[in-house]
């Protein structure tokens, strides 16, 4: 397992495909990797603010000029910044939820005194509630990106897609290959209750959204050939539910062939099915193997297979809170009893994607299913998670989220002043 999201394509030969039956191979090939579960790799996400001023977005270089200065993490994350300037720590696999959670929390620790000391605060919130979307990543890839949402009629969504969220990642193996169908539907399944119950952006751009997961919002609002769920009409096919998903979406971004080849966006609606099979060519040409594995690092469905499993949909959550949420998810998929528990209480609410984005655990049936699950859960933390898990349990059995805290701050502060707190660790 690697956590990195640099890209998928590695080291691969540069390949020429002749067909889609071709793409297809390549796809379903080491997009899950038969073996045990149990390791755990986390990314987190983080705002940054400028404590002085919070409504000025940090420049590029004032932020890379501070990640310059920070030593190696006790934990081995590696630290990037997203399009609009968010910090993000990618860590390595280890085993176990509970060594994963110490090590990022060690990483974010170090992280967070560092940018303190320059002056800036890391947010944790699934969407930026105080400015509009802007990107200072000056990035090729980025660029290219804005000019494909303009092209698609999502350049608002797009843009605050890139710019303005930001998500706690976990990733697990994909475990046997018996068990590949029944551990990605379970996956999926648990969506809906986990948005509910990590639900942490209920503003966006300095205003309430009516959302308790603005972040699930944004991300719905792009194409669902590119970012709607893997899974096909039974499930029972994970892998070939992932080529034929990648194989329909859209080809976003084509690399030019030439040493650091720039990324140009595609602006026609072009399923790589059809540019594999040489009905459309892009670039006056037909795709390589490493042309599929860059359009794979576009896709962003809410469960990506990596060779192991990526969970996408949770919102970014505070220290206090998203440790219990990490434990609570990687239990339901790793622990065989609680993964029953939350098979069956998650069975009437599967697809409640929406429903749980806007009303998060308001909604009756997900908050009972996020009860069962975290109860679960809870039942199998160790001591120095169990009061995390409790706080935790307590919430969800009051129908409250990260969201409904955070919006009391904001009415009873106003949202600069909100900012402000939860980056000065108030959560």
């Amino acid at each position: 397992m690697t956590t990195s999201t640099s890209g998928l394509c590695g080291t691969r030969p540069d390949v020429d495909l002749t067909s889609a039956a071709d793409a297809a191979l390549h796809i379903g090939g080491d997009c899950l990797i038969d073996g045990r579960t149990g390791k755990v790799g986390l990314e987190i996400e983080a705002h940054c603010f400028d404590l002085a001023d919070p409504v000025e977005r940090p420049t590029w270089d004032r932020i890379t000029d501070i990640i310059a200065t920070v030593p190696a993490l006790p934990g081995g994350s590696l630290i990037t910044v997203e399009p609009g300037g968010a910090v993000e720590l990618s860590g390595p696999p280890f085993d176990g939820p509970v060594a994963a959670i110490a090590a990022m929390r060690a990483d974010s620790e170090v992280l967070t005194r560092a940018f303190a000391a320059h002056g800036l605060g890391l947010v944790l919130l699934g969407a930026d509630p105080l400015r509009p979307a802007k990107r200072i990543n000056p990035g090729d890839r980025y660029r290219a990106m804005e000019r494909f949402f303009a092209a698609s009629g999502t350049a608002d969504a797009g843009a605050a897609m890139m710019t303005s969220t930001a998500s706690v990642q976990v990733n697990v193996d994909a475990g046997p290959r018996d068990g590949w169908a029944d551990r990605v539907r379970l996956a999926h399944a648990l969506g809906p209750t986990m948005i509910a119950i990590a639900a942490n952006s209920p503003l966006l751009h300095a205003k309430f959204s009516g959302w308790r997961s603005t972040r699930q919002r944004v991300w719905s609002q792009l194409d669902s050939a590119r970012c709607g769920p893997v899974l096909g009409a039974s499930g029972d096919d994970p892998v070939n539910d992932w080529s034929q998903y990648a194989l329909r979406a859209p080809v976003m971004l084509v690399r030019e062939r030439t040493p650091g080849g720039a990324a140009v966006p595609v602006t026609d609606w072009v399923p790589f099915v059809d540019w594999a099979d040489g009905r459309t060519l892009l670039g006056e040409r037909r795709p390589t193997e490493a042309d599929l594995d860059y359009h794979l690092t576009t896709l962003f469905p809410p469960v990506r297979p990596r060779g192991f499993l990526e969970i996408r949909y949770l919102d970014s959550l505070p220290e206090s809170v998203w440790p219990a949420v990490v434990f609570t998810l990687v239990t339901l998929l790793d622990d065989p009893a609680a993964a029953a528990v939350a098979t069956a209480a998650t069975a009437d609410v599967a697809t409640a994607w929406d429903r749980a984005a806007r009303v998060g655990l308001a909604d009756r049936r997900l908050q009972q299913s996020a009860v069962q699950c975290v109860s679960a859960a809870a039942e199998r933390a160790p001591a120095d998670l169990a009061d995390g898990m409790a706080r935790l349990l307590a919430a969800v059995e009051s129908g409250r989220s990260a969201a409904d805290d955070f919006s009391d701050r904001v009415v009873e502060h106003g949202i600069e002043a909100a900012v402000i707190e939860v980056a000065g660790g108030r959560s």
